[in-house]
């Protein structure tokens, strides 16, 4: 059975069992805690928690999932990959664990005629945890469990909760039996690689307290509404259903992994450290395809860090296979055709797939090229100095800079008879995992937001009446004040803290848009509002200070958006819109937007895109913005169902979750289609202005437009227009001469430069024959000392020229001192052969610092009267040989 056919038919069962299909959300996840959604419940996290009442009593998805903690063990073991889809049911306080359990074993074991999967119901093991008689008894009933298939197990394999305060319950979990040629029998708690676990049933009934690990924390009692969270591994069940060994040979990964050992030569089962490197090339691909599918682009933080990682691994993996071509191009055609039957999106969005993991995969193999230099470098200055072992520190710095894995590093220095500090590395890799652990911990806690704190509000006074999008001013109470300490009973004047109104006009920041500005008036206090925030679904927090007064909770306020400011923010976020849809015009539908951000004034615009865009181009691009501006288009919102929006073409982003209800934004009708929460202009034309100030990369792959609009366009313009009048009245010239007149200029004073470079290095010519004239014999040495008013490189240029000129057979020294505080010396292979070595000799002289090769080396920041000390004191070295 095809994975996909395993797909329809999971969701095909819960539908007609009255589950609402819910598709899936995009990886990328706005969730705080997390950079991608890593759990098939994730998507459903609010309406669990009660953070947001549910959509519906009963749901079911295929969500899909990435999981990068532990990568390095992707392709190790046999049952995890980085990317995986969950087949999920979920029931929002309707049924429980008598019907979850019925509808697991049902569908797990009923006939693939019938629409079920076939498993063989003797083969079926259950773990429960061992506090759960009620889950016991209903295996016994429902599925005829013997009790012997029924294992008992603690908090660690079968208790489930967030790890943070709130719902929590036990679990059970069901195991298919892959027989005795897979391992040793006795049950999942012996063998889970026999004993593969491919559905776990969470059953969430209780409330939990605060406390570490997964167990210890107190159970606060029962839940008033009981849910139900499963999940069913896909690529496990395809594993079993099409009687492969591991989900790395399925059908949505294993032709991949052929492609990978076709193309470097190997073949798959020949060798374990050879199949390991097949797998992971074969999990990476696919990663890779669906998170650049769902708009996560490479970079060097965050999503795109994790992206970066992955692509790197998948090229260095080949390369380790001995395939040295660009190899991304041929691999990810491959996992496209492989994924495109459940995802036909990926399909059409492939060629900017294409394109950024192209610009990738080159960019890394320029840091391999630098990368390479450095380590050549440090092996070569641990040879020099007698030692056998590459510093942990120039490890980390190779992988953390360079993006070197550790097994390349150790593999490049095998090459050259060198080992590698391995625990060194280790250390500082252990020390960056637990800062970024930390990092994730305090995401998880809130940070600075005291989320439990907000909370309460939100369960004590439900969810905020948001006028956004209505009105600039509310008549408003003051349900909560907030420090970072918790409630606070007053603030005052001076005092910075979190209010929460019953209703407010204020935009909170989402969609790309920075949140509203304006005041809180009150009978006995001001203040001005800093930020706007949702920290919690369907609460709106501001962040305020108080320039007047004090303000205290049941306070009654006048809220108050500053008009300008409004007016700018629908400026800038509808002119993102209309620049959006004209890039798309000119450059094509691949040129979709990866992230975008605006205020008043200014808006910003990040896409996938190879290559610098022309002046050309981006005066065609600004054109057609300004066009459809000058045209006045009309704005339009419309509410529709999310396939109803998907099916209009409206395009949506790939960071955003979105309701039942979806509202598009239209510019021009089908010009400008776009789901969007944001402020928008009533027409285009009221946008005023639309003026690219720069474009520029922000990483391999990706570009980005930055504009001025409305009244900060045209002063931009204005600004513009005056710069060049100033440089046309300088320069005499009409304006329309400048481009000709200003490149005459720069042909000049490239000439002039030349010039002077020829007559600098005639005059370093001609005072080097005359230094090399003053050489003066030191212990059988011919030395020359000197100083230059030039820089460093000068310095050098001057000491290789006067050692060129000493006689060759005899060994000689040319030290110089340069204006700038460098010190360089430049040995001849004469002086080499009798055992001077340049870079000693530099570190000898300035107490350690400094360096280069044997044959010259160079230290700086020294002081004037340094300089002169060392050149006198390389003579008084030399002597003493």
């Amino acid at each position: 059975m095809r994975t996909a056919d395993i797909r329809s038919r999971f969701l095909d069962f819960f539908a007609a069992r009255d589950h609402t299909i819910v598709p899936s959300a995009p990886l990328p996840t706005p969730d705080p805690t997390l950079l991608f959604v890593n759990a098939g419940m994730v998507p459903f996290k609010p309406y669990f928690t009660g953070e947001a009442p549910p959509l519906w009593e009963r749901a079911t998805s295929v969500q899909k999932c990435v999981r990068t903690l532990d990568i390095e063990e992707v392709g190790r073991t046999t049952r995890h990959g980085s990317f995986f889809q969950m087949n999920g049911n979920f029931s929002f306080g309707d049924y429980f664990k008598e019907e979850a359990i019925a509808y697991a074993w049902d569908l797990s074991t009923s006939p693939q005629a019938e629409g079920g999967y076939g498993l063989d119901p003797a083969r079926i093991w259950v773990t429960v945890h061992h506090s759960d008689t009620e889950s016991r008894s209903i295996w016994r009933r429902v599925a005829g469990l013997p009790d012997e298939r029924i294992v008992e197990r603690g908090d660690e394999d079968n208790f489930w909760s967030m790890g943070v305060p709130g719902p929590c319950g036990p679990c059970s979990e069901l195991y298919y039996d892959r027989g005795p040629a897979v391992g040793r029998e006795g049950g999942p708690a012996v063998d889970e690689d026999r004993y593969m676990e491919f559905w776990n049933l969470v059953f969430m009934q209780y409330e939990r307290g605060p406390g570490p690990g997964k167990s210890g924390y107190p159970i606060l009692g029962e839940l008033p509404r009981r849910n139900i969270d499963t999940g069913m591994g896909l690529e496990r069940m395809a594993t079993l259903l099409q009687g492969v060994d591991n989900l790395y040979e399925i059908d949505e990964t294993r032709p991949v992994l052929q492609r990978a050992a076709d193309l470097a030569g190997v073949r798959y089962g020949a060798a374990p450290e050879t199949d390991v490197r097949l797998r992971v090339v074969a999990d990476h691909v696919r990663t890779a395809l669906m998170l650049l599918a769902d708009g996560t682009a490479p970079g060097n933080e965050g999503r795109g860090y994790v992206l970066r990682r992955i692509l790197r691994r998948a090229v260095r993996s080949m390369r380790l296979l001995g395939y040295e071509d660009l190899a991304l191009a041929e691999l990810l055609p491959v996992a496209r055709d492989c994924m495109a039957p459940s995802y036909p999106e990926i399909t059409a969005a492939y060629p900017r797939i294409a394109d950024q993991a192209g610009a990738e995969e080159t960019a890394f193999r320029a840091s391999l090229r630098q990368g390479t230099t450095v380590l050549d470098t440090a092996v070569a200055q641990v040879k020099e100095d007698g030692g056998r072992s590459l510093p942990g520190a120039q490890a980390f710095l190779l992988h953390d800079t360079y993006g070197f894995p550790i097994d390349l590093t150790l593999e490049m220095a095998a090459e050259q008879g060198i080992e590698v500090d391995r625990e060194g590395f280790t250390a500082l890799m252990n020390e960056q995992r637990e800062r970024a652990r930390a990092d994730a911990r305090a995401r998880k806690a809130g940070g600075a937001v005291d989320t439990t704190a907000l909370r309460t509000v939100l369960d004590a006074h439900g969810p905020t009446d948001w006028r956004a999008w209505d009105t600039l001013e509310t008549e408003s109470r003051v349900l909560a004040l907030l420090g970072p300490a918790g409630p606070v009973p007053v603030a005052r004047t001076g005092d910075i803290v979190t209010v929460v109104l019953d209703r407010t006009p204020f935009y909170a920041e989402s969609g790309g848009q920075d949140s509203d500005a304006g005041r809180l008036s009150a009978t006995s206090a001001e203040a001005e509002v800093l930020d706007v925030q949702r920290p919690l679904p369907g609460l709106v927090a501001h962040q305020i200070r108080i320039t007047a007064g004090e303000l205290a909770p049941d306070d009654t306020v006048h809220a108050a958006v500053d008009p300008e400011w409004r007016l700018g923010a629908r400026q800038a976020h509808s002119g993102t819109h209309v620049l959006h849809a004209a890039l798309r015009e000119i450059l094509g539908p691949n040129a979709l937007q990866a992230g975008s951000y605006n205020r008043p004034g200014y808006l910003r615009l990040d896409f996938p895109w190879r290559g610098a865009l022309s002046p050309t181009v981006r005066s065609e691009i600004e054109e057609a913005a300004n066009r459809a501006l000058r045209r006045d288009l009309p704005v339009g919102l419309r509410w529709m169902t999310l396939p109803e929006a998907k099916e209009l073409g409206a395009l949506a982003l790939f960071d955003e979750t979105y309701g039942e209800k979806v509202r598009v934004v239209e510019i021009g009708g089908a010009w400008s289609r776009e789901l969007c929460g944001g402020t928008h202009v009533d027409r285009s034309a009221q946008i005023g202005t639309v003026a690219l100030t720069s474009e520029g990369s922000v990483g391999a792959g990706m570009r980005r437009l930055e504009a001025a609009v409305g009244i900060e366009g045209f002063g931009y313009l204005a600004r513009e227009r005056d710069l060049v009048s100033r440089i046309a009245e300088q320069l005499g010239a009409p304006r329309a001469e400048l481009p000709d007149r200003i490149a005459a200029l720069l042909d000049r004073l490239k000439t002039a430069d030349r010039e002077n470079a020829r007559l600098k290095q005639q005059a370093t010519t001609a005072r080097a024959a005359e230094l090399a004239d003053t050489a003066t014999d030191v212990h059988g040495v011919r030395t020359v000392t000197t100083t230059t008013d030039g820089t460093a490189q000068e310095g050098r240029t001057l000491a290789l020229t006067v050692r060129d000129r000493l006689p060759a057979d005899l060994p000689g020294a040319v030290a110089v001192g340069t204006e700038d505080g460098a010190l360089v010396l430049a040995l001849n292979k004469a002086a080499q052969a009798t055992g001077l070595n340049a870079s000693h000799l530099v570190k000898h002289l300035l107490g350690g610092r400094g360096g280069g090769s044997p044959e010259i080396a160079q230290g700086g920041g020294l002081h004037p009267e340094a300089v002169t000390d060392a050149l006198a004191a390389l003579r008084a070295v030399l002597a003493a040989r």
